[in-house]
């Protein structure tokens, strides 16, 4: 038995898109999304529009800047090739292989076509780590271990670090960096909703373009990877090639978004500061000041006595 399971059989399979950490990070940002919403029929007017569109926007941007840190699609390849299927044994089955590299790891699939082939079930998926708390050189001797499927093992002996490739380290440090950085842009997120609450509405608008440009940072940093040429991965007749992914674009996506949002904030200052007043609902608020401050209150009695 190798941890409670025999070598060379079916094992136990892992999430290739989501994991546990995504799916707790999204409940915890939904659950603060119906909490907001909730506050919603006590808001009168236009106002309710406008700080619906701005607590939804603002949470987008937080969760997405989280959640890719835990997903595994910052690059991502398949190919479908006639392969091999396990080691000591002489069958070729037909199977789609995929490979999906995230900031600390990468996940390799394979799937049947069909599933079922060889009186087997051909749908596996494994996870290596190459995060600073784990040993990658070790999960890929537990693979070897355990008795994967020989495509699954080709393609993570490319990124081990005895591989030829030496693609290990740059992964590995261009992932911890983007990460870092990607925390960063999550902190000053916190600082740019703190900022338009108290309001300092400008000075949110700069760190608004602050975390633009952190999350920015940590695209570059994944794409220093580029820098070293991928190995070929080569599969039967077919080569696997890697592009970047969803979360990478993702990404990339919200970093500009935090780019527009913050010059439009810091324009809207400049150039029309009643405008940007109104969307942040702030001149309902100051016109209320002004006539609770012009009413008078008379005490009858002290003016009669005068007379």
């Amino acid at each position: 038995l190798f941890d409670g399971v025999y070598p060379f059989y079916p094992q136990q399979r892992k999430a290739a898109g989501f994991d546990i950490s995504t799916i707790i990070v999204i409940v915890v940002f939904l659950t603060l999304a119906c909490s907001f919403l909730l506050i919603i029929p006590g808001i009168r007017g236009r106002a309710r529009l406008y700080w619906t569109f701005r607590v939804l926007l603002s949470l987008f941007v937080g969760v997405v800047i989280v959640v890719v840190q835990f997903t595994g699609d910052w690059e991502t390849g398949w190919v479908q090739a006639n392969t091999s299927y396990k080691s000591f044994s002489s069958a070729v089955v037909n199977a789609d292989i995929g490979l999906h590299i995230g900031l600390e790891g990468v996940n390799i699939t394979l799937k049947g076509n069909p599933v079922n082939q060889i009186n087997e079930t051909i749908n596996y998926n494994e996870h290596f780590s190459w995060s600073f708390d784990a040993n990658y050189d070790h999960s890929y001797s537990k693979g070897l271990e355990k008795g994967l499927p020989s495509p699954i093992l080709y393609v993570a002996e490319k990124f081990t670090t005895q591989s030829p490739c030496a693609v290990h380290r740059q992964y590995r440090i261009s992932g911890h960096y983007a990460s870092a950085t990607l925390w960063v842009a999550f902190c000053t997120w916190i600082i740019s909703n703190i900022l338009f609450s108290m309001p300092a509405l400008v000075y949110g608008g700069y760190m608004l373009l602050v975390t633009g440009a952190f999350v920015i940072f940590s695209l570059l940093s994944f794409s220093t990877v580029r820098n070293i040429p991928m190995c070929l991965i080569q599969i039967g007749s077919a080569t696997l090639h890697v592009a970047y992914g969803g979360s990478f674009w993702l990404t990339l996506v919200i970093g500009l978004l935090c780019f527009v949002a913050g010059i439009t904030v810091v324009a809207l200052h400049h150039l029309n500061l009643d405008l940007l007043k109104t969307f942040f609902d702030l001149r309902e608020d100051k016109a209320e000041e002004y006539q609770e401050m012009t009413e008078v209150f008379v005490n009858h009695h002290f003016v009669n006595r005068a007379l």
